[in-house]
C-alpha cells in the first residue's frame, strides 16, 4: 500500500519511524514549511535522511498542492499532527482517502489545545480519536478511539507523552491496519453533545486566588510545561509548574509561607505549593533558588 505521511515535529516523526520499521511503502512525507530562526522539523529531518522525498507547501488551498497529492498515487494519507487546513479534493485524492489523530475523546474537546482543557477542567478522563478530517474543525467521522485515565497529579507533559503520544502512535497503525483489511469504519460525530475550545493561551493560564484550591491546581497542571501559570508574588510576575496541593485555611492570595519546598500560596479552601517557577525573560528554576535570590 502506497502511504503518504503528512504531519510535523515529534509525534509525525514517531509514526514514520513506526511505519519504516514495519517495511511499510511510504511514497512522499509532506510537513509545514520552517519558519525562519526555527529548528528544522524533526519529521523532515528524519525523512531525508531515510532518503524519502520531503514536500512543504504554503498553502493545501491551491491547484498545485492538489497536482502534488495526485502525483503519489497514494492509497492513504496519514495526518500526524497536521496545523494547516487540507481541502476535500486533497484529502480525497489517495484512493482510500486520509485519516488524522486527534488527542481527545471527539466530539468532546475538539480544537488546537484538547489536552490542556479536560485537566484545567478537572476531568478524570481523556483519550484519542482517529478520524476522517472534513472542512470542519476535527468534526470529521470517527474510525477509532482510544481511552485513558487523568491521573490527579498529572500534568500536560505527563497527559501527553506518557499516555496519548504512544498511544497515538500505535491506533495510527492500527487505523492503517483496518484500511489495508479494507474495514473503512466511519461514524458520525454528534457534534452537539461534545465541545470545541481554541487555543490554551497564556490569557487562560493566569491564576485566580480566589478560586478553589483545586481549580487552581487543575489550572497549573493542564499549562506545565506550556504556556505555564501566571501570577504575581510580592511584585514579580512568576510562570509557575510543578506544584503540590495542601490543606490550610487563610486569605486568597496571601503568601503563607517559604519553606525548603518553596512557596506556600494560599486558594480558597486550601494551599498550593509552589516548587519549580520561572520569571519574566528567566530560566525555569527551583522555587527555593528564587526565594534564596530574591530574599
Amino acid at each position: 500500500m502506497r502511504i503518504v505521511v503528512h504531519g510535523q515535529q515529534a509525534f509525525g516523526k514517531a509514526v514514520l519511524e513506526r511505519l519504516l520499521e514495519r517495511g511499510e511503502n511510504v511514497v512522499a512525507v509532506c510537513c509545514a514549511p520552517t519558519k525562519e530562526g526555527r529548528p528544522e522539523d524533526p519529521l523532515a529531518e528524519y525523512a531525508s535522511e531515510k532518503g524519502l522525498p520531503v514536500h512543504r507547501p504554503a498553502s493545501w488551498k491551491t491547484p498545485e498542492a492538489l497536482e502534488l497529492m495526485k502525483s503519489f498515487k497514494a492509497d492513504v494519507c496519514m495526518m500526524a499532527y497536521v496545523l494547516l487546513f487540507v481541502p476535500q479534493e486533497v484529502r480525497d485524492a489517495p484512493t482510500y482517502g486520509t485519516f488524522q489523530y486527534h488527542p481527545s475523546l471527539c466530539p468532546w474537546h475538539r480544537g488546537p489545545s484538547s489536552i490542556n482543557w479536560p485537566i484545567a477542567m478537572g476531568k478524570t478522563q481523556t483519550g484519542l480519536t482517529i478520524f476522517w478530517p472534513d472542512d470542519g474543525l476535527d468534526e470529521g467521522p470517527i474510525m477509532l478511539q482510544k481511552t485513558c485515565e487523568i491521573g490527579p497529579d498529572e500534568t500536560l507533559g505527563d497527559v501527553y507523552f506518557k499516555k496519548l503520544f504512544p498511544m497515538g502512535v500505535d491506533a495510527m497503525i492500527e487505523g492503517l491496519e483496518l484500511v489495508k483489511a479494507g474495514v473503512i469504519l466511519k461514524h458520525n460525530q454528534r457534534l452537539e453533545d461534545g465541545s470545541y475550545e481554541s487555543w490554551f493561551k497564556a490569557e487562560n493560564a493566569r491564576i485566580d486566588w480566589s478560586k478553589s484550591a483545586r481549580d487552581v491546581y487543575n489550572l497549573i497542571r493542564a499549562a506545565n510545561p506550556a504556556p505555564g501559570a501566571q501570577t504575581t508574588i510580592h511584585g514579580t510576575e512568576l510562570q509557575v509548574f510543578d506544584c503540590k496541593l495542601l490543606d490550610g485555611d487563610g486569605t486568597p492570595g496571601d503568601l503563607v509561607e517559604t519553606n525548603d519546598a518553596g512557596i506556600v500560596m494560599q486558594a480558597n479552601g486550601g494551599r498550593i505549593q509552589i516548587e519549580r517557577v520561572r520569571p519574566a525573560g528567566g530560566q525555569k528554576q527551583p522555587a527555593t533558588a528564587w526565594i534564596a535570590e530574591h530574599g
